[in-house]
């Protein structure tokens, strides 16, 4: 079974993307970078931000996840880096690094395939 975890940028979790729903759709209709889970047996267990500008936190933030997730037996099997992360942070390519050098599992780049092609054009 795949164990799911999704980093995001806290900016945007916090402040924009409520309750980063639109992750969770799209992970719950296996759309985007989760349609490779369309056919598998694969949970969503938690969503984890990056710890703010510019990411020297998401190591230490990574270790607590499987901190408090081991006496569950809920370690990601899998690590995707959320679609606003990927679209919109400037300090993505150093985050990713970090997280391919320390997760010791597969790291996807994107998650919900749900953007806007243009903002204001009707």
């Amino acid at each position: 079974m795949e164990k799911i975890l999704i980093v995001g940028c806290k900016r945007v979790m916090d402040d924009v993307c409520i309750a980063c729903s639109r992750c969770m759709v799209a992970f719950n209709k296996r759309e985007g970078e989760f349609a490779r889970y369309k056919d598998t047996d694969a949970q969503l267990i938690g969503i984890l931000g990056c710890g703010d500008c510019p990411g020297a936190g998401i190591v230490p933030r990574l270790a607590q996840v499987k901190l408090w997730n081991a006496p569950m037996g809920e370690i990601p099997t899998k690590v995707h880096v959320a679609t606003c992360l990927v679209d919109h942070c400037i300090h993505k390519e150093t985050l990713i690094k970090k997280i391919r050098a320390k997760a010791g599992v597969e790291v996807v780049e994107g998650s919900h395939p749900y953007r806007p092609d243009n903002i204001y054009a009707g």
